[in-house]
């Protein structure tokens, strides 16, 4: 049964309401600082811990709870006749609640100018140390760290004479310790990014200790293959716009590659803004990691039935991305094919209505936002490598043009397209395309002229023409075969990063063949 709370919070919200609640419920509150403080102001009587320990708070805060009278009532045994007789014997009181929330460490760092005094200053001691004893000894005290527990508890309470189920208290002590853990690693994570003069704004994205925590979003039916057990986990700080935020509005559980390929097709139509800021309305279709079709129009509607013309075949199964509402035209005409995962940033009624009669099909709504991960991840065998992301576009300006042939004005808008479409294709990359869509994509070859030879194929069997097309490929041309061959197929414009050992030859082979070449002196390899 729960007697006295210690209560204790940097997030105040929703306090006032549930120590309210405690205190008419015939609950002792005992508190700190700025939380007492605050308590009283309401006209809540509240106990100082400092007239629990018979010490004042010192060293500006630092030491308040750090005391046996506090430990010593959370971390007691109630079925321990030595623990009980120990209390009694000390004139110590169990504390059966425990209602906390950390310094705001996380939050100070974040800022763009914080100071090494102000990071420190912001680490919590007493605040962990009395979490880790209340979730520990959680078969006798429930720990609160989060206000979002507040209501179900009080709830439980009220029901139950006061008492809170094992099991609730189990569940909150796990909350805890998964908390402290990530607070701790948040704070190796800072200290060791710093450099030796500890500078803020000069810290390195890469600590020498990297400490790395997710959530079980859900376990899942199988891996990659059948024979492979899975589960998708959520970064504990959720990028805005990705698609870890997804709203799951209809179908069957999302599968291993479900995700991973709707993860590939959300960020390649993120990349193509929406349509405030592009004007363009964005269909992206995924299959097997890569883009397999991907257009632009002036409505869903038609850069879905464009980026669908690229490869008919491939689309079958896919995974179909919009940077704009989903109307009930474009659902239409998606709903003629199958489709395994559809993802907008909203969908209309009518189109989800229409979604509806097929409920195999998982319809999930994101938010669309340019945030972007902080670090990309990647495992390898005993370690993971990591990378800032490939967040690089380019504007007209920065290209150079390195053949006798000048592009159109036209020619540039489709060459950076095709380049950044080719960003989200597997190395080696060759992408064709003509009028905002692809024609045919090559993707995953160990060489790039095979990679040149599968986008003809594709767009071949596909039926489009490439004649007058461009081309955007990953990495430079280290021959001229690979050239020779889209040339060969019907492109006239080239948009690669140069760097070649054999650019000249390169080049001369595109003034023999009078296209355009230009170098953007960037690579975009995907592995």
């Amino acid at each position: 049964m729960i007697q006295t709370a210690l209560i204790s919070v940097s997030d105040k919200s929703g306090i006032i309401p549930f120590a309210t609640s405690l205190h008419h419920l015939g609950i002792k509150l005992i508190s700190t600082g700025g939380t007492a403080k605050l308590l009283t102001e309401s006209g809540l009587p509240v106990i100082e811990v400092s007239e629990i320990t018979g010490f004042p708070e010192m060293l500006d805060g630092r030491v308040k709870t750090l005391h046996p009278m506090v430990h010593g009532g959370l971390l007691a045994r109630r079925d321990n006749p030595d623990h009980l007789k120990a209390l009694k014997d000390h004139g110590i009181e169990t504390i059966d609640m425990l209602v906390i929330n950390l310094y705001p460490f996380e939050k100070t760092i974040s800022q763009p100018i914080c100071s090494f005094e102000d990071a420190i200053e912001n680490i919590d001691i007493g605040g962990p140390a009395m979490l880790r004893a209340a979730a520990k000894n959680h078969q006798d005290v429930t720990v609160l760290i989060s206000p979002e527990d507040y209501a179900p508890v009080l709830k439980e309470m009220t029901e139950n004479s006061l008492k809170v189920s094992f099991n609730t208290n189990f569940k909150l002590a796990t909350k805890v310790f998964s908390h402290t853990a990530q607070y701790d690693g948040l704070i190796a994570n800072y200290l060791t990014s710093l450099n030796d003069e500890r500078q803020h704004v000069s810290r390195s994205l890469f600590p020498h200790s990297l400490n790395l925590s997710f959530d079980r979003v859900q376990e899942l039916r199988y891996g990659e293959n059948p024979h492979q057990s899975a589960a998708f986990y959520r970064d504990i700080c959720i990028t805005p716009g990705s698609l870890a935020n997804y709203r799951q509005l209809q179908g069957k559980e999302l599968s291993f590659n479900n995700i991973a390929d709707a993860d590939a097709a959300w960020e390649c139509v993120k990349s193509f803004g929406n349509t405030l800021t592009s004007g363009h309305a964005a269909c992206v279709i995924v299959k097997h990691a890569n883009p397999c079709g991907v257009a632009i129009g002036s409505s869903p509607l038609e850069a879905y039935q464009k980026a669908f013309k690229t490869d008919p075949t491939s689309a079958f199964g896919g995974i179909i991305a919009f940077n704009r509402e989903c109307d009930l035209a474009t659902a239409t005409a998606v709903s003629k094919q199958f489709v395994e995962v559809v993802i907008a940033p909203s969908f209309s009624s009518e189109a989800l209505f229409l979604f509806n009669a097929k409920q195999n099909v998982r319809v999930l709504e994101i938010d669309l936002s340019d945030a972007h991960h902080k670090l990309d991840l990647k495992r390898v065998g005993g370690g993971i490598l990591v990378q800032t992301p490939d967040l690089r576009n380019l504007d007209i300006s920065e290209l150079k043009t390195v053949t006798k042939k000048q592009p159109t004005p036209t020619e540039l808008e489709e060459l950076l397209f095709a380049w950044r479409v080719a960003k989200f294709v597997k190395s080696n990359a060759i992408v064709f395309c003509s009028n905002g869509m692809t024609l045919g994509v090559g993707a995953g070859q160990m060489s790039r002229i095979d990679s040149a030879k599968i986008a003809g194929i594709k767009a071949e069997n596909a039926g489009l023409s490439l004649k007058g097309s461009v081309v955007a490929s990953d990495a430079f041309f280290p021959f001229r075969d690979g050239l020779d061959v889209i040339v060969a197929a019907g492109a006239t414009c080239v948009i690669q990063p140069g760097g070649s050992m054999r650019d000249d030859e390169v080049v001369k082979a595109a003034d023999e063949h009078n296209i355009v070449m230009v170098y953007t002196g960037i690579r975009h390899f995907r592995h």
